[in-house]
C-alpha cells in the first residue's frame, strides 16, 4: 500500500502508517484458503455459531504450528486480518499477505504503524486474528503478551478464544515440516468474552488502559483462553 508523505518535527518528511486493510482484501484471502485447507486436510470446525456475524471482533488463538493460521483463515466463518512477523512479508509472499489483508508487525520494538493499523481494522468493524503467545510454543496460552489485552481494551471489541488442534500431531511423509495430508485438524471456537469486567463503581467503566488496568486484563484473558483450551481437548479428546 502507498504510505503518503507528511512533515515530521524538525521539517523533513515522514511516511505515514498505511491505512488498514480492507474487508475485501481478507475475504479474498478466506476464498482462497477454504479450498487448499479442504483439499489437504479435514478441518473439524465446531463452535463457528458463537462467533458474532458483524461487528469488531478479535480472535485469540494458540499456536503450536505454522499452518494455525493458514487453518483458520479458510475456516473462519468471518474474513480475518492477522497479525504476523514482518520476517514473512519478504519477496513474492509478502506481496500475497499484503494482497489478502494480513498485517506485518515488528515483534522486536514497538511497532505503532502495525498497532494502528491493527486498531483501524477493529475500528471498521473487522476481526483481528492474534496469537497471543507471541510465537510458536506449546500451543497452551501459558505465556500470553500484554498485546492482546491491550487491543481489546483500547477498541473495546470482544475476543473468541479460538483452539486449533492437531496441526502439531505428527509429520507428513512427503513434507515432513507439515502435518501429515488429510489429516484431522480441529478448530474450535469459544464464547466471546470482554477482556474488563465492569466493576460496577461509581465512574468506573470498562476502556481503562493503565498499567494496572492491563495486567488485570491480560490475567482475566489467560484464565478465559486456558479454560477454553481445556474445553476444547475434552470436547475433541485430545
Amino acid at each position: 500500500m502507498r504510505r503518503h508523505p507528511r512533515r515530521g518535527e524538525a521539517g523533513r518528511e515522514v511516511s505515514a502508517p498505511a491505512p488498514a486493510p480492507t474487508e475485501r482484501s481478507a475475504e479474498l484471502g478466506r476464498r482462497i484458503g477454504v479450498p487448499l485447507v479442504h483439499g489437504f486436510y479435514r478441518p473439524r470446525v465446531l463452535g463457528a455459531w458463537r462467533v458474532p456475524a458483524r461487528g469488531p471482533l478479535i480472535f485469540a488463538v494458540n499456536h503450536s504450528h505454522f499452518v494455525d493460521g493458514p487453518m483458520l483463515l479458510g475456516a473462519s466463518p468471518r474474513p480475518v486480518h492477522f497479525l504476523i512477523k514482518k520476517e514473512m512479508f519478504g519477496g513474492p509472499l509478502g506481496s500475497f499477505l499484503d494482497a489478502i489483508g494480513q498485517l506485518s508487525v515488528d515483534r522486536d520494538s514497538v511497532d505503532r504503524a502495525a498497532i494502528m493499523r491493527a486498531l483501524g481494522v477493529l475500528d471498521n468493524g473487522g476481526v483481528l486474528g492474534i496469537f497471543p503467545e507471541g510465537t510458536r510454543g506449546e500451543g497452551d496460552f501459558s505465556s500470553l503478551r500484554a498485546g492482546l489485552a491491550y487491543f481489546a481494551v483500547r477498541s473495546g471489541a470482544p475476543i473468541v478464544p479460538v483452539a486449533v488442534l492437531g496441526s502439531a500431531e505428527g509429520r507428513s511423509r512427503l513434507i515432513p515440516a507439515w502435518p501429515p495430508l488429510r489429516s484431522r485438524i480441529d478448530l474450535v471456537f469459544g464464547e466471546p468474552f470482554e477482556a474488563q469486567e465492569a466493576s460496577g463503581g461509581p465512574g468506573e467503566t470498562r476502556g481503562r488502559r493503565t498499567r494496572k488496568a492491563l495486567d488485570e486484563a491480560t490475567v482475566r484473558i489467560q484464565e478465559r483462553l486456558a479454560a477454553h483450551l481445556e474445553n476444547a481437548r475434552r470436547l475433541t479428546g485430545r
